[in-house]
Parts: C-alpha cells; structure tokens; sequence
C-alpha cells in the first residue's frame, strides 16, 4: 500500500536470516492495514459488537487472519519457490471477488440495523452475529486477492528459496497475529457502553462507507476506476 511494502522490503538483503525474518514480521504487521482489510475487518466487527465484546472479535479476528494466512501461504508458495504467478485474468477476479465481499459485508451490516440489532431498547444481543467459522471462510476469500503481490515482494527480495519459505511462513503467521490485534482492539472499544449507545446513529455510515469502498475496489479491479493499491 502506497510503497509502504516495497520499503520494509528494501530493508533485507535477501541473505541474513535474522534480518528476513524481520521483515517478513513487519510485512505481516503491515498487511492488516490494508484499506480493503479495514473495511471487511470493522464491518465484520461492528456487525458482532455486543455479542462477547473483545473476546468475540478476537476470535473472528483469528479465525478471518487464519484463513486469509492459509490462502497468502498457498498461493505465495509457488510464487516464491517458482515465479508461478496466477494469470492476470484470474488475479484480477480474485480482486474484484474481494471488493464483492466487501459490498455483502456491507448489506449485511446495513440489514441488521435496519432489524434493529443495534438498538439499546432491543438489548443489542448480535444474535445472528458473524461466527469463526464464516470469518474464516472470508479470509480464505480476502486472501487470494493480495497473495501475488506479497509473494512478489519476497521473491524480488530473497535469493535462497528456503529461507523465501520460512519468510513466506512468518509473514503469513504475523497477518493472523495483526488481524488479531486489530479486531480485538475494535471490539474491545466498540464493547464500551458509550461507545455502544452511539453505535446505531454510526452504523448506517459505515456501512454506506463500506459499500461504496467495496464498489469502487471491484471496479478499480476491473481498471474501471482509478486503483492505487
């Protein structure tokens, strides 16, 4: 995102174990920042907030960061051990599949307010809230959309292909441990009662948010509109 990963690459060179490993750490912190990611990551959380609070959104933020680790790990692999990108036309679906995601998201988040589950009056019980299982099945989703260009970004960087590997396995293991933190972080807050009382009147813009950012990502995808990701 705007060089940032191209920057934390450069500091490796390519050999030194130690030094790679640290990289791969801070590409992984990193990947959860993504602006794709923190639309699906606080739609997901704010759609279950009242429901278990941060320990909730810990486990959505695990199981949503160990799918999308699987599928970085899957498809980085023949990247990084043989230049086998995915052809462009299945690359540029996986993304548009992402921006598609982001957009149901949306709907949903938008669909329980409209049901009133974010309504003090109502108890705000998140019943029908997102479990680990479906979060797990959309970072599976979310994940095959970046795994080209990360697994680029160490291929560029590392010559010996088992340490590319053990660096592909870090990083893929830091984006669950970032997207962890970051969702129990944001359910931690948005469990706090002020927090929860204003949460209704906020709902309905962040889910327009959302799905305007997911329309704009599919199409930017389809280069039908400027992409800078």
């Amino acid at each position: 995102m705007f060089g940032l990963d191209d920057m934390i690459a450069n500091l490796s060179d390519g050999t030194a174990f130690g030094i790679v490993m640290a990289v791969a750490v801070l590409l992984g912190l990193r990947h959860a920042t993504d602006p794709d990611h923190l639309a699906a990551v606080t739609t997901v959380t704010a759609g279950g907030s009242g429901h278990g609070g941060a320990r909730q959104s810990a486990r959505l933020g695990l199981a949503w960061g160990g799918g999308h680790a699987l599928t970085l790990f899957a498809f980085g692999l023949p990247i990084v051990l043989f230049a086998a990108f995915l052809p462009g036309r299945i690359q540029q679906g996986a993304e548009t599949l992402v921006g598609l995601v982001i957009i149901a998201l949306a709907i949903w988040l938008l669909a329980r307010w409209r049901r009133g589950h974010f309504n003090p009056a109502n108890g705000n019980t998140g019943n029908d809230a997102r479990t680990p299982r479906q979060a797990f099945g959309v970072g599976l989703l979310h994940g095959v959309g970046g795994s080209a260009g990360v697994g680029a970004i160490l291929l560029a960087t590392i010559d010996n292909r088992a340490l590319a590997v053990a660096g592909l396995v870090v990083l893929a293991a830091f984006t669950a441990v970032s997207m962890t933190l970051l969702t129990t972080g944001l359910g931690a807050t948005l469990a706090r009662r002020p927090v929860q009382r204003s949460l209704a009147r906020a709902i309905p813009a962040l889910g327009v948010v959302s799905l305007g950012f997911g329309a704009w990502y599919a199409l930017g995808a389809l280069e039908l509109a400027p992409y800078y990701f």
